[in-house]
């Protein structure tokens, strides 16, 4: 019974992670359409790269975005594994639509009250912070928005190094490529080249907000939580947690000082993240069980943060 239980869990949680990784697909989206794109910003990343062909051709920001996303996902597949790549395809084929859709759907009246009258310092602020909680949303669920997502990602998975600065370095570069494009507003009027400049500048400010805003979503999702249950079904509870959930287990020997009886403890640290299913592991093996759990500053080893020395000279 509890192993239904557990299977039916799994399955909600897979619901729920592709629920979550079309919230964020959604959000960064947004960003791009309400405060980016209507005041001819451009950002880093395959979108960003996608909204100056965009300025300069006119080809749908949606159609290269996909397109270029498409071979880095092979790339990364292979490399990633295939549960990245399924979901990470969910989001790229969302996100081209959404790119697609939004712009068209959402009232001009909207977009003016809430981007264009508020200027282009206000809206690189905003967009950039929706944009990048997106990015920070979908990489937790093991998704991307694809394009510089996959590449930081491959960065990240052989060299210590934090997700939002990787793709800070990536999108400066292409930021900076857009001084050799020309680029024209909806009107079909020629942006003068000291606007592009702004525009740069704008674009610098965009991804340095999305970075930090990546950053501090995900630094905020990988915090851990260390617990300590006391049950009666001290090696049902084990098992299940050791081999079905897949996480370490630490039986500790105690003793109750008021009913003087020799225990054994379970000492559990997992993400915060992953603290619900523990849970739901827990009432399904032992409804009566007794639990404790507290947060940690800091968890390092296999599974969890690597320890950073740098070499002295």
């Amino acid at each position: 019974m509890a192993t239904k239980k557990i299977l039916q869990t799994s399955v909600t949680t897979l619901i729920k992670e592709y629920a979550l990784v079309t919230l964020g697909v959604m959000s960064y989206a947004l960003g791009w359409s309400i405060f980016l794109l209507p005041n001819n910003l451009i950002g880093g990343g395959v979108s960003g790269f996608a909204s100056i062909l965009m300025y300069a051709t006119g080809i749908p920001m949606g159609v290269t975005y996909f397109i270029i996303n498409v071979l880095l996902l092979i790339i990364g597949t292979k490399i990633l594994g295939t549960g990245f790549g399924g979901k990470t395809i969910y989001a790229i084929v969302m996100t081209s639509v959404m790119l697609g859709l939004m712009p068209k759907i959402i009232p001009a009246d909207f977009i003016h009250e809430f981007a264009l009258s508020n200027g282009k310092l206000i809206c690189t602020f905003l967009g950039g912070a929706i944009a990048g909680l997106g990015i920070g949303l979908s990489i937790s669920q093991g998704g991307s928005t694809g394009g510089t997502d996959i590449v930081a990602l491959l960065w990240c998975k052989f060299h210590a190094a934090s997700p939002g600065r990787v793709i800070l370095i990536i999108d400066v570069g292409i930021i900076l490529s857009s001084l050799l494009f020309p680029s024209y507003t909806e009107t079909g009027d020629l942006l003068p080249f000291t606007e592009k400049l702004a525009v740069v500048v704008y674009g610098l400010i965009q991804v340095t907000v999305s970075g930090y805003a990546i950053d501090l979503y995900l630094s905020g999702s990988k915090q851990s939580v260390q617990a300590f249950i006391f049950t009666k079904k001290v090696s049902e509870m084990a098992d299940a947690i050791a081999f079905d959930m897949k996480r370490g287990v630490t039986v500790i020997p105690a003793k109750g000082w008021y009913s003087k009886e020799e225990k054994n403890v379970l000492m559990v640290v997992t993400r915060k993240t992953d603290l619900n299913l523990l849970l739901r592991y827990v009432k399904t093996i032992d409804p009566d069980a007794f639990l404790s759990v507290s947060s940690v500053m800091g968890v390092y080893g296999q599974g969890f943060d690597t320890i950073k020395i740098k070499a002295g000279k």
